[in-house]
């Protein structure tokens, strides 16, 4: 060892873990505790959406964007429903029919409560229009006026035909009457002479017969003529009783219900139209049986002529106390917008207005719809349908056909409902960052972004807001109290969670599925209260559910099938780590790395990257390593090898750089000739400098090869080396802290490859000197050395052969 390695000491166990005092909460058991104030660590998105539901415009809707877990959607709705209780209750909405023309259906706003009213109102009049008017057309007065109406028209047509018969008569002929029409008839001393007789007759009297007929056949024909007319004017003269009569009683009981609808002009027109198409359709009233007839229970059951009559609540706010918030989890096209039902007659599709159905945005109207933005997104043609929504400020029923340009049934067209709404959508930062770079439309309509935080300072504030958080769970789960010692255990693994002792983890809906397996595992142990060993043991049972993959990782190592050395030195070789993450569980696996150096042009080759197993970050990091070897060795020189690189026994993708560091020493390692402890694992990325840099799933990385090393037996040789920055990332299990307090496993902590090089081969790694070389015996100096080699063996490599003279050449 050298100074250097020497001053460089193993991290201590006490640097390995936060592990908060439980004397220094201040409490015995969360029962002590109040609620907190308000959500944990949530300031800048509460203050978004504050902005977002203060301003009344349709283009400020929210985007809460943050990771899933965190309380995003119980925020969300809890500041909503804060903010609706102090708005009022928006309108009624309803369909009614629009008598003029029956596929487009109007729609009314009406006063919160009084949809059902409207209702009930015209059910009950129909009800009443029914029995007065067969009480009006059934009356003495109605029936005698058209028995009048219609005697005058038989006398009329009686007069006609008289004047004709008298005409005949007076010319001696005979008008007689049969079932199947009028006919003429020569008479003598007033009887109708028989046909023989008649044939008996002289020709010319004969002929004058034949002419009187002839005349008097013109005038029936005249007067039969005109008859029609008289039937159409008797007709007419019938349908103004009827409508007179029928206006009387619909003026009757139109006019009291509308005297109580006066305030609201639109209702006001709407039953001044029902009652004229209640007066044309008198006729049809008279006709359907009484038991046909609609009942306070609705028009559905009665006789599909009164479907016209009826009221579609499509929005029903009787009861409701302030603006709507409505969320819905399954924002399809349908359940968005709303439908239009059909049922089946007669073999075909039909429907009216009465089968509309609303939507969210009709049950959120005047208020307030939470949606999640990656279901939004999901359902085919629901975000379109939402933004076109939200620009036109209506909400228009169609079917998803009609955009589609595809045959449709809908036969409605009904009217738009006004808009006036506040979206917010919640989903990941990903998502919102790609609407905005590719939705031009996006940022025009959800102008706030409410960015949730996914974790917080573990100062003594948040820590004390956090047991008060956990105190709340506890109480609205009713579970047994947490004691401080419970608490302090949930404050480690949250720090754990985080993936940094300084910071607190806000992923509550895992916080709280903890808090709900450790008072069962109380409850098995017969406690009163829930202690640090219980939550111990919930977190050792939720690991021991999830980690099959990582025993059947572990096995495969202990019988070699997966190849790690633990002991011994090899050249070009290096243990590298790893992290898996499957289902919501991460482990870490230790992989062997191995580089190959020969003489050639410079080129590292990653072979992940060649079989396309490598991501852009891992190949970068790869890359990084050659800008370190040229600015480190040779300078005098061209780079002049050829090197592989390459992670053993990867059978499936390789990304990121957290491995570049551990590349470097077995690429070093393979040019120097000078092997590595196999007893050690390093994580870090490098730069160009040789710096070491911070990566990412630190303690998962050193749990799974201090698993792999204790299942092989710990001797005090083993450790991993890590980024010195990635210190305060520590938040290492139990087991690895014992291990460590027992100088039985070791963690070093560097900020720079050169002590990971000492760590590794036991050399020093050498600093260059005034004269530009490296000391004798460094590490350094072997790889400088190697490299030299190189280039001079491919300067003698490529060296021409000796030439021949130079031919002389004539002038």
């Amino acid at each position: 060892m050298t100074a250097t390695t020497d001053a460089l000491k193993p991290l201590p166990a006490e640097e390995l873990c936060w592990v908060p005092d439980p004397a220094a909460l201040g409490f015995a058991t969360t029962d002590e505790l109040p609620p907190p104030d308000g959500p944990l660590g949530q300031q800048r998105a509460l203050e978004a959406l504050a902005l977002g539901l203060a301003i009344p415009r349709r283009d400020h809707n929210i985007y809460a964007l943050g990771p899933a877990g965190i309380g995003r959607h119980g925020i969300v709705l809890a500041e909503v429903e804060r903010r609706a209780s102090t708005q009022p209750v928006p309108a009624d909405w309803v369909h009614v029919a629009n008598f003029t023309d029956l596929r487009r259906p109007k729609v009314l706003a009406l006063p919160a409560g009084r949809g059902r009213e409207l209702r009930q109102d015209v059910l009950q009049l129909l009800g009443d229009l029914v029995d007065a008017l067969i009480n009006a057309f059934e009356s003495q007065e109605f029936r005698s006026r058209r028995q009048l109406i219609e005697k005058e028209l038989e006398e009329r047509q009686e007069e006609a035909i008289r004047r004709v018969e008298e005409e005949a008569r007076r010319r001696g002929i005979a008008l007689l009457r049969s079932p199947v029409g009028f006919a003429f008839a020569p008479m003598v001393q007033g009887r109708v002479l028989p046909p023989e007789q008649f044939e008996a007759l002289p020709e010319p009297a004969r002929e004058r017969i034949a002419a009187e007929v002839e005349v008097l056949q013109e005038m029936l024909q005249q007067a039969l003529e005109e008859m029609p007319a008289w039937v159409r004017e008797t007709r007419a003269r019938l349908r103004r009783l009827a409508d007179e009569t029928a206006g009387h009683v619909a003026n009757y009981l139109v006019a009291g219900l509308r005297r109580r609808w006066q305030d609201l002009p639109e209702v006001a027109a709407y039953l001044d139209e029902l009652r004229d198409d209640v007066v044309r359709h008198a006729e049809v009233f008279l006709q359907i049986p009484r038991e046909l007839v609609p009942t306070r229970a609705g028009v559905e059951d009665a006789h599909p002529f009164f479907r016209r009559y009826g009221v579609n609540l499509l929005v029903d706010r009787a009861g409701e106390t302030h603006a709507p918030v409505v969320y819905e989890d399954d924002p399809t096209f349908d359940r968005l917008i709303g439908r239009i039902e059909h049922r089946v007659e007669m073999g075909a599709l039909v429907t009216d207005f009465l089968m509309i159905r609303p939507g969210a945005l009709h049950r959120a109207n005047g208020g307030y719809l939470v949606l999640d933005a990656a279901k939004l997104l999901a359902a085919p043609l629901s975000w379109e349908t939402l933004k076109r929504a939200l620009f036109r400020g209506e909400i228009r029923i169609h079917t998803p056909f009609e955009g589609l340009g595809l045959a449709t049934t809908v036969t409605l067209e009904p009217e738009p409902v006004p808009l006036a709404i506040k979206v917010v959508l919640v989903g990941d930062r990903l998502l919102y960052w790609l609407l905005a770079e590719f939705d031009p439309e996006f940022l025009r309509l959800f102008r706030v972004a409410a960015d949730f935080d996914e974790d917080i300072a573990s100062g003594p504030a948040e820590v004390a807001v956090y047991a008060r958080l956990v105190a709340d769970m506890v109480r609205r789960e009713g579970l047994r109290p947490f004691t401080a010692a419970a608490v302090a255990r949930l404050l480690e693994h949250a720090a754990r969670r985080a993936g940094d002792r300084e910071r607190l983890s806000l992923a509550t809906r895992e916080l709280v599925e903890l808090v709900r397996e450790a008072d069962w595992h109380a409850g098995r142990a017969g406690a009163a209260v829930v202690e640090a060993e219980h939550v111990g043991a919930a977190l050792q049972a939720r690991e021991r559910r999830l980690s099959r993959l990582r025993e059947r990782v572990l096995e495969q190592i202990r019988r070699d099938i997966l190849y790690v050395a633990t002991t011994g030195e090899v050249v070009g070789q290096i243990n590298g780590l790893s992290v898996m993450e499957l289902g919501g569980f991460a482990f870490g696996r230790p992989n062997r790395i191995t580089a190959r150096v020969r003489m050639g042009s410079g080129q590292v080759v990653d072979i992940e990257r060649e079989v396309k197993l490598g991501g852009p970050i891992h190949s970068k990091g790869v890359l990084v390593l050659s800008g370190y070897l040229m600015a480190h060795y040779v300078p005098d020189l061209p780079l002049s090898l050829a090197a592989s690189l390459v992670f053993e026994q990867s059978y499936g993708g390789v990304e990121g750089d957290s491995a570049s560091a551990a590349e470097l020493l077995a690429l070093l390692s393979a040019i120097a000739g000078v092997p590595l402890r196999q007893s050690l694992a390093m994580t870090g990325a490098v730069d160009q400098h040789g710096h070491i840099r911070a990566i990412g799933g630190i303690n998962e990385k050193i749990e799974g090869f201090f698993d792999v090393c204790a299942m092989r037996g710990l001797d005090g040789s083993h450790g991993v080396v890590v980024p010195a920055s990635n210190r305060p990332h520590m938040m290492l299990a139990p087991r690895v802290r014992e291990a460590v307090a027992q100088s039985l496993f070791r963690i070093w902590a560097v900020d720079r490859i050169d002590q990971a090089i000492e760590l590794f081969t036991g050399l020093p790694a050498g600093a260059r000197q005034a004269d530009g070389s490296f000391p004798e015996g460094s590490f350094h100096r072997r790889v400088d050395d190697q490299l030299r080699q190189f280039a001079l063996w491919r300067q003698r490599f490529g060296a021409p052969a000796e030439a021949p003279a130079p031919r002389e050449e004539r002038p």
